[in-house]
C-alpha cells in the first residue's frame, strides 16, 4: 500500500533529538530456518507506539539487530508497512535497505518509499571491501535512483569493511539526499563536522551525546539509542538534559545521565571489545532488550542465533541496568523541553 508522504524530503535540520533503533520483533520459532512469516507485527506496533508516547523523536530500523539481512522480502514489507501505519508521520521513520548490490538496494529503497518511509538507513554492499570511489559512487547512484528518499549513512566500520574517513564525508556531503549518518565514535567528529558544513546530521551514540554536544552544541543535536528499545525514558532524559544545558550553561545533569547510560553498557561488550561485540551484535542486543522487559525482541533469525552463553549473560545484565534507569526516569519525567 502506498502511504501519504510527510511532505518534502527531510533535510539535516529535520534530524533532531533522540532516535530509537528498533529490532524486528520475532515470533517464537524465528530461529528455525524453516520458519516463515516470523515478524511479530503486534509487538512491533505496540513498541513503535510506546516509543512515540515516550517522547522519541525518530525511529531507525532494519539495520544490524533490526535483522535487515535475515528477513525475507515479505517480512520486510509486513514490518515496515506496519510501522508506517502506526507512526502516521508523527516522527520520521527510516527503514534500512542495505543489500549486496546497487540495483537491489535501489529496488528496496523505492519500495520503502512507496510504503511511506521517510528515509533509508543505508550501509555499503558487504561482499567486497570497497575503496573510496566505489563507496561514494554507491551513495550517488542510490540518490539518483531514489531522488525523493532521504539517506542516513550507516557508518558501521565492522559491518561494511570501510573506514568512513574524512575524504568520504567531504564527498558524500555534496549529495543532497544524504541528510544524516549513524555514527559510531566521536574520534574524528570535530573534523567531520567542519568538512560537511552542516549538510549532514551526525547521529552519535547515546553514550557520546553529551561529549558531542560539548564539541559543537549547534551541530550535535541528535543521537541514536539502541537502549531506547529497552525503554525510551533514559534517552529522552539525556536529550532534555543536553538541551537544558545549552540554555543554562550547566552541563552537570547531562553528564550524569550520560554516565549512567555508559555504566549500563559496561557488560554489553564481550571482553570490553567492539570487534568481539560485532560478531554477535544481533543476539546480544536482542537479549539485552528482552531482559529489560520493555519490549519483546524475540529470538534471532538464522544464521545469527548462536551466541556464547557467557556473552548473553553480560547482555542481559546490561538490559537489567537499563531497565532500572527506565524506571527511574519514567517516574520522574519533566515537561518536554523545546528544541
Amino acid at each position: 500500500m502506498t502511504r501519504p508522504r510527510r511532505g518534502n524530503r527531510l533535510t539535516a535540520a529535520d534530524i533532531q533529538g533522540a532516535w530509537a533503533i528498533m529490532p524486528t520483533p520475532a515470533k517464537p520459532d524465528a530461529s528455525d530456518w524453516r520458519a516463515t512469516q516470523t515478524v511479530d507485527v503486534d509487538e512491533a506496533v505496540r513498541a513503535a507506539e510506546g516509543l512515540i508516547a515516550g517522547g522519541i523523536d525518530g525511529i531507525l530500523t532494519l539495520g544490524t539487530f533490526g535483522e535487515g539481512a535475515s528477513l525475507d522480502p515479505d517480512e520486510k514489507r509486513a514490518f515496515l508497512g506496519a510501522l508506517v501505519e502506526t507512526v502516521r508521520g508523527r516522527v520520521p521513520l527510516f527503514g534500512g535497505t542495505t543489500s549486496l548490490n546497487t540495483r537491489e538496494t535501489i529496488r528496496q529503497t523505492r519500495e520503502a518509499f512507496d510504503l511511506g518511509a521517510d528515509g533509508t538507513m543505508l550501509g555499503l554492499p558487504m561482499w567486497c571491501k570497497p575503496d573510496l570511489p566505489t563507496a561514494v559512487q554507491f551513495y550517488r547512484d542510490v540518490a539518483q535512483g531514489c531522488p525523493e528518499m532521504a539517506i542516513c549513512i550507516y557508518a558501521n566500520v565492522e559491518a561494511f569493511k570501510f573506514e568512513f574517513g574524512r575524504p568520504f564525508w567531504a564527498q558524500v556531503a555534496e549529495i543532497e539526499q544524504v541528510v544524516s549518518a549513524k555514527y559510531l565514535t566521536i574520534a574524528q567528529l570535530y573534523t567531520d563536522l567542519k568538512l560537511t558544513k552542516g549538510r549532514i546530521r551526525f547521529l552519535t551514540t547515546d553514550g557520546d551525546h553529551y561529549a558531542a554536544a560539548r564539541i559543537d552544541p549547534e551541530q550535535c543535536t541528535a543521537f541514536w539509542s539502541s537502549g531506547a528499545s529497552c525503554g525510551p525514558a533514559p534517552a529522552v532524559r539525556l536529550r532534555d538534559a543536553v538541551r537544558q544545558a545549552k540554555r543554562s550553561g550547566d552541563w552537570s545533569e547531562a553528564r550524569a545521565v550520560e554516565d549512567e547510560i555508559k555504566a549500563s553498557l559496561s557488560t554489553l561488550f564481550p571482553k570490553g571489545e567492539v570487534t568481539e561485540f560485532a560478531k554477535y551484535n544481533i543476539g546480544l542486543e536482542k537479549a539485552r532488550i528482552d531482559s529489560a522487559g520493555w519490549m519483546k525482541a524475540g529470538p534471532c533469525r538464522p544464521p545469527y542465533h548462536l551466541v556464547p552463553d557467557e556473552y548473553l549473560a553480560g547482555a542481559r545484565k546490561s538490559g537489567e541496568a537499563w531497565a532500572a534507569l527506565q524506571r527511574k526516569y519514567a517516574s520522574a519525567r519533566p515537561a518536554p523541553a523545546s528544541a
